[in-house]
């Protein structure tokens, strides 16, 4: 079976899809100086761009793994994601407290999700 990379480059790919499930990673690239709602509103927005990509949409993410620097905004955090996510579609979530290589960055969140039907590997 073929793997699919969309915009590779030499250090990652932004959304590599092996047997119609996607992997990609998304981070608040456009204002990393923004507090952690900013930085959540704009993961978001970039995840359904990626979504998009795939033919896919947030109810179809499997699972999330979250970033986080610091706990503190972790209720912050969850206020987004619950209002991100219909009644009934959220995914299995990991949440843990990491250091991330650019100190600006509050948030990283990795997501595994189907890819539609309309996306052809």
């Amino acid at each position: 079976m073929q793997i699919h990379r969309i915009n590779p480059t030499k250090r990652w790919s932004d959304i590599t899809v092996f047997n119609g499930i996607a992997h990609f990673v998304e981070i608040a690239d456009a204002d990393p100086k923004a507090d952690i709602k900013g930085q959540v509103a704009q993961i978001f927005a970039q995840a359904e761009q990626s979504l998009a990509k795939i033919d896919s949409d947030k109810t179809r993410i499997l699972s999330t793994t979250i970033y986080l620097t610091d706990f503190a905004n972790l209720a912050a955090l969850n206020e987004l994601w619950d209002a991100w996510f219909e009644e009934g579609t959220a995914p299995s979530r990991a949440c843990v407290k990491a250091e991330l290589a650019n100190p600006d960055y509050l948030v990283e969140m990795t997501f595994v999700a189907a890819a539609g039907a309309g996306f052809s590997e």
